[in-house]
């Protein structure tokens, strides 16, 4: 059997790809030295998704901390627990060596009391001039109709203008309840985005499916990442998805409740669409996935014991490198809780949101791998 490839080298058959996918197991794990985390941005709000601009700066999407208003709906997890209230605590952060500065404003969020695990801006990408937003929602998006008779749209692209005026743009939940792409419980949470040159491409966290957006906000379905027996029995919940070097697209998931360890997967998915093939797997709660400049393929893990604290207490996420030869490298990071997201700078450095889930203690932090 041939060894577990690396992300890096990713052009193989199908057949050798599924080959691969089955033996998770039996790849090698290998430890490497700490570096220095470097906190260059806190006081952050549940930050998630971060990107470079073409200014150079650094972008973070503050997904809030919800607020006190009448407008609410229940946790998706916990649906007898407090509600989820709306608040304009949404924001997004330019990060730059002068400083961070909050330069939108007012996007739309929602949490429980404590502000924390906020449902708001959740990924942020850079194209065509502007900026894009993917605002989630999670659940059946027919519980947005209070906010949307308010004119607040949750679920949905937004654009954002170089002065920093916004504006709703797509409604992607929408899409979830005329077509339902995986056949499942109507549910949607737009989650990860990546803006390409002729189209945008997100996952829908709620729906399990890798969605398009063509440039007149017509939406497609990519890829369904369809319920799958482990055991337990788990939902994919997609949640990353970004361009390989060989021009696919690479989609990393979180896996549903109860959150098994070593049970995530990565895909790949072609770039015209098709049916999700795992590539490498044996991870828990994959965040993000992202290439660095030499082509090799890093893993985030949002929280590395399984989320549920009857699987484990700790909060500590996972930085892994998948290596040319197939082995992969746990990269320690001490004080790395509950991140969010991840960007390799034109640095060469990796940076990272980090207490993604907090409201006022958010951060993002630069290490070089």
């Amino acid at each position: 059997m041939p060894s577990t490839p690396s992300l890096r080298r990713i052009v193989l058959t199908a057949s050798c790809l599924v080959a691969i996918a089955l033996m998770s197991h039996a790849r090698a794990v290998v430890q490497a030295q700490a570096p220095t985390l470097q906190v260059i941005a806190s006081g952050l709000d549940n930050p998630r998704g971060l990107a470079f601009g073409t200014d150079g700066a650094l972008y973070v999407v503050e997904a809030g901390r919800g607020g006190s208003s009448t407008l609410c709906t229940p946790q998706v997890e916990n649906p007898t627990g407090p509600l989820r209230c709306y608040g304009p605590s949404g924001a997004i952060t330019r990060i730059t060596a002068s400083g961070q500065q909050r330069v939108v404003t007012g996007l739309p969020s929602m949490a429980t009391p404590d502000g924390m695990n906020a449902t708001g801006p959740h990924d942020i990408d850079f194209g065509l001039g502007r900026a894009f937003v993917t605002v989630g929602f999670g659940g059946n998006p027919a519980g947005r109709a209070p906010f949307e008779a308010q004119g607040i749209r949750f679920g949905t692209l937004v654009r954002v203008l170089p002065n920093g005026q916004w504006d709703y743009v797509v409604d992607i939940s929408a899409y979830e309840v005329a077509n339902n792409p995986d056949g499942g419980a109507i549910d949607s949470n737009p989650y990860g985005l990546r803006v390409l040159a002729d189209r945008a491409v997100v996952t829908d966290a709620g729906a399990n499916a890798l969605l398009q957006i063509s440039l007149n906000g017509n939406i497609s379905t990519l890829a369904v990442f369809p319920n799958r027996v482990v055991p337990p029995p788990v939902q994919s919940v997609p949640t990353s998805v970004t361009e390989g070097p060989d021009g696919s697209l690479y989609v990393g998931e979180l896996t549903g409740a109860p959150f098994p360890v070593g049970a995530a997967r990565v895909y790949r998915v072609p770039a015209s669409g098709g049916t999700p093939v795992p590539v490498i797997g044996g991870f828990t709660n994959i965040i993000d996935v992202a290439f660095s400049s030499s082509g090799l393929g890093y893993v985030l893990e949002h929280d590395a014991d399984g989320i549920i604290p009857a699987i484990g207490p700790g909060v500590a996420g996972r930085l892994i490198r998948v290596n040319a030869d197939g082995s992969q490298t746990v990269i320690p990071t001490p004080g790395l809780v509950k991140p969010g997201n991840m960007a390799f700078g034109p640095d060469g450095a990796l940076y990272i949101t980090n207490r993604s889930i907090f409201p006022g203690t958010g951060e993002v932090v630069r290490l070089v791998p």
